[in-house]
């Protein structure tokens, strides 16, 4: 969508078919941490940007407990190539850190990316400062929830939000046992959250994998996060999948390896997931920075088009009351 308040190219989602991956070509620029460059992020940094010239809004992906960034790239793709600069940093090295040290890391990223991520975009590319989505998945949905609640002690306060997605968040072990800072209050619509807000969740997530706890435990999962939610909200729950299954396929490492063995997982097809995941974040994204209300609307009165099979019924419940 061209000329939408700017003179130069102002885009979103550049098709309605929000589960396939868009028609912009997109590139993968790395960022590291350097004493020698002022343009340099705080923690490390995988941009994924769209390559056509346009000014393009600010998505924030948080990674999972103990995960690699580079874990999601299927599903960044996706999402910037509809029209968005997905930034994802790398919160944690060989030891995740403390919950409040995450989220002030966050915070340091945010504020980097609204003084410094120009200097390492595609040239004919610009970031729309007036559009920044949160999205994160497990333990990076919590952080993202905990950002845009006010607890990154880090943060620019003229920093605003247009949207908040969260991808299976987790909490905490257990309610007793919730990670700092405890966000979940157990009170209905309890969030002081201004923006949109969507909830992805798994049904596979509260299950036990053999011998392992489950990944997504009840009491601090998508279910409470949601109930915690005001208006305007969203919940999305992918029936038959587990909560590592939106990642890449063949993930590197000691860490790919728990990654795909720790979590109940689904029999279905991942790449499957990985559309509905992101063809969520895309058309949740599209309904509340553009106001673009059919595709999400068609998601929830009609859950055949997902590619994941959704139950309970997904919800969108807008701040005028309206139950779609």
């Amino acid at each position: 969508m061209a000329g939408k308040e700017e003179s130069e190219t102002f885009y979103s989602a550049a098709t309605p078919l929000e589960f396939e991956k868009g028609s912009l070509p997109t590139t993968v620029i790395p960022a590291d941490p350097s004493a020698n460059d002022l343009t340099a992020p705080p923690k490390p940094v995988i941009i994924t940007s769209p390559t056509v010239a346009g000014t393009y809004p600010v998505v924030l992906f948080f990674h999972g407990f103990y995960l690699r960034n580079y874990f999601y790239s299927d599903v960044i793709t996706h999402v910037a190539s509809h029209g968005y600069i997905v930034v994802a940093p790398q919160l944690c090295k060989i030891m995740p850190p403390g919950g409040q040290v995450e989220v002030d890391d966050a915070g340091k990223v945010i504020n980097w990316i609204s003084k410094n991520l120009k200097a390492h975009l595609p040239n004919p590319v610009n970031a729309n400062g007036k559009y920044t989505a949160l999205v994160g998945h497990s333990r990076g949905g919590k952080t993202a929830f905990a950002v845009a609640l006010g607890h990154a002690t880090t943060l620019d306060p003229s920093i605003k939000f247009s949207a908040l997605v969260g991808i299976d968040p987790v909490a905490g072990v257990s309610k007793c046992m919730r990670t700092k800072p405890e966000i979940l209050t157990y009170k209905p619509e309890s969030f002081d959250l201004d923006i949109p807000v969507a909830v992805i969740g798994t049904g596979l997530g509260p299950k036990s994998n053999m011998l392992m706890p489950p990944c997504a435990p009840a009491e601090v999962n998508h279910v409470e996060f949601y109930n915690e939610c005001k208006p305007t909200k969203g919940h999305f729950v992918a029936a038959d999948y587990g909560h590592m299954d939106m990642l890449d396929d063949n993930l590197p490492g000691f860490v790919g390896f728990m990654a795909g063995c720790m979590c109940k997982n689904g029999k279905r097809k991942k790449s499957e997931m990985r559309s509905f995941v992101g063809g969520i974040v895309v058309a949740f994204l599209k309904y509340s920075l553009w106001g673009e209300k059919s595709e999400i609307r068609q998601i929830v009165k009609d859950p055949s088009v997902s590619p994941a099979r959704l139950d309970p019924l997904p919800e969108l419940e807008e701040a005028s009351g309206h139950l779609v």
